[in-house]
This record gives C-alpha cells, sequence and structure tokens, in this order.
C-alpha cells in the first residue's frame, strides 16, 4: 500500500533535514580538522560524525515513543524504508560536507597564511582583499636523491594557484609555498625557485616511505624471521644468520634492528631477502665487531631534509680558486682529477678545475652548487 502524499512529503522533509545537519556537522569537522591539524580529515572518521547526528536524532524518537506511548514502530515497513533512507541520504551529504569544509579551511588558511601569520597583515588581507597570486609551473620534476612523489600528486599540482598575503619576502614565499604543498599534498621534500614578482620558475618534490623505510639504506630490506638473538646482542649488531637444524647452514650476515621474543627483525641486503623462510627458525650468531659506520651514515642521512651528491668543477668554473670554507654547502670530500680522496678537506683549501666534491646540502642549495661548477658567473658564498 503506498502511504498518503502527506505521509510522502513529512518524510522526504525530514530527510532533507538530516541530510542538512549530517552535511554541516560533517564540513565542521573537515574544517576544524584541516586548520588545526593541517591535514585532510579521514573520508570515514567525517561521515561517522555526520551520521551520529541522524542515528542520534532516530535513537531519540524511538526511545520517546516507546517510554511515552509504550510501543515502537522501528519494525513496521514503512518506518525501516525510512531509516534506511535518512542514514543513505546523512552519509552522502555528509561526503559532501567533507569536502567542502576541507576546502574550505583551505582556502582559508591559504588567504590568511596559515596559523603563525602576522595579525597585522591577516587583518589587512581581510578587509581589503590584497593578496599574492603564486601559479606552479605545469612541469614539476624530481629531486635527485629522494623517492619520486607519485604522478597522481604531480598532475594535481601542476599548474595550481595559491593565494598569500602581501608583504612577504621572497624566503618567506618559499616557506609557505613548502609548508602549503607539504601540509595539503602529503610531500615529503619540496624544491623551488622563487623569483622577485613570485614567480615560481622551478619546482621538484621528494617522497620518503615512513616508518621503517627510512632507516635502510639503498639496496637493503627489513625481514622478519624466527630467531633467538643472544641476550647481549642489540639494534645495530652485525650477525651471521644460520638454518637451525643437524647441520647449520650459514645463510646470510644481517645487521639486527629489533627483537621481540623469538622474533627477530634484520636488515639484509635486497638478493639475500628472498633466502628467507617463514616456517623456518634461524638462529643468530653476534659478530664480535662490525664496520657499520657507512651504513649509519647512509640512513642518518636518508632520514634527513638535506641530501648528498657529487659535483665536478669544470675549468672556468667560479669555484676554481675558491676556499671550500667559502662554499654555501658542507663538504664532506674532495676527490682531484689526479689523487686520492681527501675526507673532511680543510676549509682553506682550494678548489681546481677536475676536483669531484662531494657535498651534503638541501636539493635547492645543491642545485645552485652543481650551477655554480658549470658556470662562470654564477653564486658561490652563502
Amino acid at each position: 500500500m503506498i502511504p498518503p502524499v502527506e505521509t510522502l512529503v513529512s518524510a522526504g522533509t525530514r530527510i532533507l533535514v538530516f541530510s542538512v545537519l549530517a552535511g554541516s556537522v560533517a564540513a565542521t569537522t573537515a574544517f576544524a580538522y584541516r586548520w588545526y591539524g593541517h591535514q585532510q580529515v579521514p573520508e570515514g572518521l567525517a561521515v561517522l560524525f555526520g551520521l551520529s547526528v541522524v542515528g542520534g536524532w532516530l535513537n531519540t524518537d524511538a526511545a520517546l515513543q516507546e517510554a511515552i506511548v509504550g510501543r515502537s514502530d522501528l519494525l513496521d515497513p514503512e518506518v525501516a524504508v525510512f531509516t534506511i533512507a535518512a542514514f543513505v541520504a546523512g552519509g552522502v551529504a555528509s561526503d559532501l560536507g567533507r569536502r567542502g569544509g576541507d576546502r574550505l579551511a583551505t582556502d582559508s588558511l591559504s588567504v590568511s597564511g596559515a596559523r603563525n601569520i602576522d595579525a597585522e597583515v591577516s587583518q589587512l588581507v581581510r578587509t581589503a582583499g590584497r593578496v599574492v597570486r603564486v601559479e606552479l609551473p605545469e612541469d614539476v620534476a624530481d629531486i635527485d636523491g629522494y623517492d619520486p612523489v607519485p604522478d597522481e600528486t604531480k598532475i594535481d599540482i601542476a599548474g595550481s594557484t595559491f593565494l598569500f598575503p602581501r608583504r612577504l619576502t621572497v624566503a618567506e614565499l618559499q616557506d609557505r609555498i613548502r609548508t602549503r604543498l607539504t601540509d595539503d599534498y602529503g610531500v615529503g621534500h619540496v624544491d623551488l625557485a622563487v623569483t622577485a614578482d613570485g614567480t615560481v620558475d622551478y619546482l621538484a618534490l621528494g617522497s620518503r616511505a615512513a616508518g621503517l623505510g627510512p632507516t635502510l639504506t639503498p639496496g637493503t630490506a627489513a625481514v622478519a624471521v624466527r630467531a633467538d638473538p643472544a641476550f647481549s646482542a642489540s639494534p645495530g649488531d652485525a650477525v651471521q644468520v644460520y638454518r637451525d637444524g643437524e647441520t647449520p647452514a650459514r645463510v646470510a650476515t644481517a645487521e639486527l634492528r629489533a627483537a621481540v621474543g623469538d622474533v627477530a627483525t634484520l636488515a639484509v641486503g635486497e638478493a639475500e631477502a628472498t633466502k628467507f623462510d617463514a616456517d623456518e627458525a634461524y638462529r643468530l650468531v653476534t659478530l664480535p665487531a662490525s664496520t657499520s659506520e657507512g651504513r649509519e651514515f647512509a640512513s642518518l642521512l636518508r632520514a634527513a631534509d638535506e641530501t648528498m651528491g657529487v659535483v665536478s668543477v669544470r675549468e672556468g668554473s667560479a669555484l676554481v680558486g675558491q676556499p671550500i670554507g667559502a662554499l654555501s654547502v658542507s663538504v664532506v670530500a674532495v676527490k682531484p682529477a689526479n689523487g686520492e680522496v681527501v675526507v673532511v678537506p680543510d676549509r682553506t683549501r682550494l678548489l681546481a678545475a677536475g676536483d669531484a666534491v662531494y657535498t651534503v646540502a638541501h636539493p635547492g642549495d645543491l642545485r645552485r652548487f652543481e650551477a655554480a661548477a658549470g658556470s662562470p658567473d654564477a653564486e658561490i658564498t652563502s
């Protein structure tokens, strides 16, 4: 039996009210989450907050009917259809509200300049509407030495337009752009060049895996095996891995990263990672001494903001004849064209054509240093 028109109109109106309330709550949640944490709210969390309004309203209504009338209509087919429709509409409205709230918060942070903006400039932007419009280039490159950013993220970033307050220096504008990219798109590292008029003429991005990944050097992998290391073994020790049986056979040499009960996490080469069997038990033998300075340095460098590069000084470069102490990057080693590598050279050492300079610096500084190594007119001091 089809319900009367008045009943359908009343039910539709209530569903519309539920949708508006759910969308408003989800939008508020997304706005507050973005404003406080500078990250996009998880989709499920925003929808849950929005549907909680619908569920709370319906539960309260049913409880009041039970207490006042002495019965509830929850088992009626019409009420069941109405409840399902209310939750479906509320879920759709919550997702739309989440998107709208997050976008509103993103635009608000763009104009206000994030949380640490000067109060006078923020007030000027709101009253006069004067902003700096920054358009990102269509070509987004990768930073050498860093894991690449997914192509989907590059497509979203390419050609985007950001709004910032005026009265910002070039350095401050670069920091604002880096903050927006890392907060809004989850980018790990940003290398960009901004001109005096606020134009971004170069943009490169990089990312790194979270968790155990940044502590592993390139060419290594982490595996978990059933093993009981010696009581004196500690993370970072070099161990030899043997199959536990009547005739022990050495499987690989690894580095102990962690041990919990009879499970040990080992860092091994990628080629050796496939030699382990999850169903077998292994025996770990701690080596008396290990030289893991190189691996430790690579692990720390991979987790830091800086990266390492090797730059060759060309004939006629602005770097020729310059002392190492005058450079804008940290020099860890120099290899002359016909000579041995000099580790941590003296700051007064003069560079010569053909020198290979091993440097540690931020991607932007390293890029400018590479340009100076091949140009006679480039700036070389910090």
